[in-house]
């Protein structure tokens, strides 16, 4: 038994099916005992699809708005796999960055957090539900709005989530199977590590690996 934040990225959550296979890990992590945040991104390629139609709609769209605009990819996913979990008597519960206390400062589309009041996911968890927590958004209390951590920003959700809730363990998930000395699709001779640092990740990620966002490492 354990406190995990589990993270799932875009490519996990690309699709029903896929939300399917998420929810066959997490309820059977909830099933052997474990207390359970999950955190989930937008589903793959629709944030640059968001994006596209910002740019369609004017030349330069306001960063207020782009953020509220954004901010839907993952409030798609969160009540998919909240419904998929509770059709199957799982206790579920979605939230959004604002019901999840995430809160931040009020620089639009790249915004840093600045507190997480953890009250409310810590009520859900106290009547054994499973938190499913909306990555990549906060909210600013200096300017009324909702907020967007920038690209990867679900990475430092779940991390911050984990610092905040003092879990045991945050899970990175992905659907691939480590982390490489390379891009193994550009670099043929890459290999899979075992483990690596924090300094390690860091430098990687500094340099454009789109492993972890670097605010997370």
């Amino acid at each position: 038994m354990a406190f995990v934040v589990m993270k799932f990225g875009g490519t996990s959550v690309a699709d029903v099916d896929r939300l399917k296979n998420v929810a066959d890990i997490v309820e059977k992590r909830k099933a052997g005992g474990d207390r359970l945040v999950v955190v989930l991104s937008a589903m793959a390629g629709q944030t640059n699809e968001l994006v596209q139609l910002a740019h369609a709609a004017c030349a330069e769209p306001d960063e207020r708005e782009m953020d509220m605009l954004l901010s839907s990819g993952e409030r798609i996913t969160i009540p998919l796999l909240a419904m998929i979990l509770k059709s199957r008597g799982v206790k579920a519960i979605s939230l959004t960055g604002r019901q999840s206390g995430i809160f931040t400062d009020g620089m639009h589309t790249k915004a840093r957090i600045k507190e997480i009041k953890t009250e409310n996911i810590e009520k859900w968890l106290g009547k054994d539900y499973i938190a499913i927590v909306a990555g990549f958004q906060g909210y600013s209390e200096e300017v009324d709005s909702v907020t967007t951590l920038g690209r990867g920003g679900t990475d430092t959700t779940a991390v911050a989530l984990a610092v905040a809730l003092k879990a045991e363990y945050c899970e990175i998930c992905t659907d691939v199977d480590g982390v490489y000395s390379a891009d193994p699709r550009v670099v043929p001779g890459a290999v899979r590590m075992d483990k690596i640092s924090y300094e390690e990740m860091l430098e990687m990620a500094s340099v454009g690996a789109k492993v972890l966002q670097i605010r997370s490492v």
